[in-house]
């Protein structure tokens, strides 16, 4: 057999093992794209308020508002969102996850969410783990990611053209021909058109599956370096350690407004057990996972221990926090979403194409020998 004939065998069996992972894979990307701006319409009695002049309640009276509506829950995060924007108190057991939302100038009570019966949790933990368990799950979605990224460079290779008078042909669907000739079309020139999105968007997903990927991404952009030891978090004396101060929890949220005054998101990390140490992040945009700040407090008395905002970061530690803006398309707000949504849908498509152009080549030898 010749190289493309190898590529080209390599490239329908890769694609009918992986054809329905990948396709649910990129049909669960494509629902949770717009997730937030659905929630807005759907369930804008709880998720937004009327911004007024005044700062945000503290996150520990918050906390306490909190354990009166769920006494048998701790407190894990409390996240403010923007001003016209609920505050949510996440809380946890162990039987269940609950999220409080609460008008963060007044206080008022509005709704609790639990992830597990929300349609778009659901549809994230399917994109993740196929709602089977995270550690059978997660291989499984990473298997199906990386053959995928290998279908799209095996079907760069057919579809190069021999020569440079067939490139208008292969960047065309011949739209008069019959159906089976338009599938063919169909799928070798949106596969070619969203082959940079798609590997970007491959990629990226694969960081949420093996750690070894972020690392790699990391080294990279640093020419190297250790992730771990940038990330590493600062050790405390623990000998005059008090178990969750509420007063420190309010000083560490106080000092990171006023270090990052234009942030529009924050959140408040709760010490779970003696030695943790209260960890705060900024965000710029609201809604926007990315360009993060951190900044790290004692749990005594808020004093600050270590800051890390995100322009003192390394470029490598940058591009790994910002990859969840870029595997969602969030980083360029609404026109990066919605290229990430096209370009998710026609991946999708591909597998189905792809299978019926293999269903018909099958069907019509058949068709001949008899």
């Amino acid at each position: 057999m010749g190289f493309k004939t190898k590529i080209r065998f390599l490239h329908k069996w890769l694609g009918l093992i992986s054809g329905l992972i990948v396709f649910i894979i990129s049909i669960t990307g494509c629902i949770f794209c717009f997730h937030d701006e659905i929630k807005d319409i759907t369930r804008k009695e709880w998720r937004l308020v009327e911004p007024q002049n005044k700062p945000f309640i503290l996150p520990s009276v918050l906390e306490k508002k909190a354990k009166e509506i769920v006494p048998k829950n701790k407190t894990s995060m409390v996240s403010y969102y923007g001003k016209n924007r609920s505050a949510i108190v996440y809380t946890y057991s162990e039987t269940e996850n609950l999220y409080l939302y609460f008008n963060p100038y007044t206080g008022k009570y509005l709704k609790t969410e639990n992830p597990e019966t929300d349609f778009f949790i659901i549809v994230e933990y399917i994109h993740l783990y196929l709602l089977l368990p995270d550690y059978i799950g997660k291989h499984i979605i990473g298997g199906a990611t990386i053959i995928f990224i290998l279908l799209l460079i095996s079907g760069l290779i057919q579809w190069w053209p021999k020569k440079r008078s067939d490139l208008k042909r292969s960047l065309t669907v011949k739209w008069s021909a019959k159906w089976r000739r338009v599938n063919y079309d169909w799928h070798n020139t949106s596969g070619f058109y969203i082959l940079i999105i798609a590997l970007i968007l491959a990629i990226t997903g694969l960081t949420f599956t093996y750690e070894w990927v972020g690392d790699g991404i990391y080294k990279t952009f640093n020419f190297g370096g250790d992730k771990a030891v940038e990330t590493k978090l600062p050790v405390i004396d623990t000998t005059q350690f008090k178990t969750n101060s509420i007063t420190a929890i309010d000083r560490a949220y106080i000092q990171t407004t006023k270090l990052q005054p234009d942030a529009e998101m924050l959140f408040v990390l709760i010490p779970q057990q003696k030695g943790d140490i209260i960890s705060t992040g900024a965000y710029p945009h609201t809604l926007r996972y990315d360009h993060q700040s951190n900044y790290y407090f004692h749990p005594n008395d808020g004093e600050l221990i270590e800051k890390q905002p995100f322009e003192n970061k390394t470029l490598g530690l940058q591009i790994v926090e910002m990859n969840y803006g870029i595997h969602t398309g969030q980083i360029l707000d609404l026109p990066g979403k919605i290229i990430a949504f096209i370009a998710s849908l026609f991946a999708a498509a591909l597998p189905v194409s792809g299978f019926v152009i293999w269903y018909g080549r099958k069907y019509k030898r058949k068709k001949f020998k008899a």
